[in-house]
């Protein structure tokens, strides 16, 4: 028979300890979280609840022609920075760590764009992007005699280089948690490799990668939640466009909410988003559960 655990004097410190945060976290978290999903079932003047309407501002959201741009561009939005954002942190970070020399200097280098402010990034880029003969990239190209490209006025082309801006603002913190990994490699692995002949690509393969995939797993869902409220990127390049090719979900929140003031329907398009990302959450934790299984 098991013992019941009775309560004790220092549990009741620890409690006491933890209670100013689980009220600011209640507070903070949970009491808005709850607010909006009762928000989103009434109508509203702004943030006066009104009448009760249950699910007719989802199904309003949902029949917005906005709603279907913005979905299509959040799911493609993410599917690119996966082929993108995703993969240059890690390449970066097993190319520096098997650097020799002038180490410390690349470190800095790759992690310099972080300190920049974003909007700033979004105005350096879009210097870069600016269609026409004085963009950077164009003028670039007109010495190469190749014509100006008109870059982000081009839908097939405006997510993946927006993809392109965030990847270089946020690769170099993130390729710098992959070195921490690949540093707390024991040694002794590489030397028993090097000795049976392994060259720099089958250390790779066989050592690291396989060492910092526990690591790369963690990242991926945290990347994929990160990319999917996505917001000012789009809204400062190109304002959602052109013909709506940029906006996402987060933009049309906030075109709802603070455009339209349309708070009822920026409140219903936010539940959406949560109950999206838990589901892909859910989805990936029992992927992944199952091939560890």
């Amino acid at each position: 028979m098991v013992k019941k655990k009775s309560f004790k004097r220092q549990d009741l410190w620890g409690w006491l300890i933890m209670l100013p945060s689980l009220i600011l976290f209640g507070f903070y978290v949970w009491e808005p979280l709850f607010e909006n999903v009762r928000l989103s079932l009434h109508n509203s003047i702004r943030y006066e609840v009104l009448d009760f309407v249950g699910f007719d501002n989802y199904r309003r959201v949902l029949a917005s022609p906005d709603f279907i741009a913005a979905f299509r561009n959040t799911f493609s939005y993410t599917l690119w920075s996966l082929v993108i954002g995703y993969l240059v942190p890690i390449f970066l970070g097993i190319i520096i760590s098997e650097t020799v020399h002038m180490k410390g200097f690349f470190r800095t280098g790759i992690y310099f764009p972080n300190i920049v402010p974003g909007i700033a990034t979004i105005w350096i880029w879009n210097y870069f992007f600016t269609p026409g003969a004085t963009g950077v990239l164009n003028i670039i190209l007109g010495k190469l005699g190749v014509a100006p490209l008109e870059w982000l006025n081009n839908t097939h082309w405006t997510i993946p280089l927006i993809v392109v801006t965030m990847t270089w603002k946020s690769a170099g913190s993130t390729a710098l948690i992959y070195m921490a990994n690949i540093s707390a490699i024991s040694p002794d692995l590489y030397e028993a490799a090097t000795i049976d002949g392994a060259g720099i690509w089958k250390r790779i393969f066989h050592i690291t990668i396989p060492s910092v995939f526990s690591l790369a797993k963690t990242l991926l869902i945290l990347q994929v939640i990160s990319v999917f409220q996505i917001l000012y990127e789009p809204m400062v390049l190109k304002n959602g466009g052109p013909n709506n090719a940029s906006i996402s979900l987060m933009m049309l929140q906030y075109r709802y909410a603070f455009r339209d003031f349309d708070f009822s329907g920026g409140a219903a398009l936010s539940v959406m988003i949560c109950i999206i990302l838990i589901i892909l959450s859910g989805l990936y934790m029992k992927l992944t559960r199952s091939k560890e299984d």
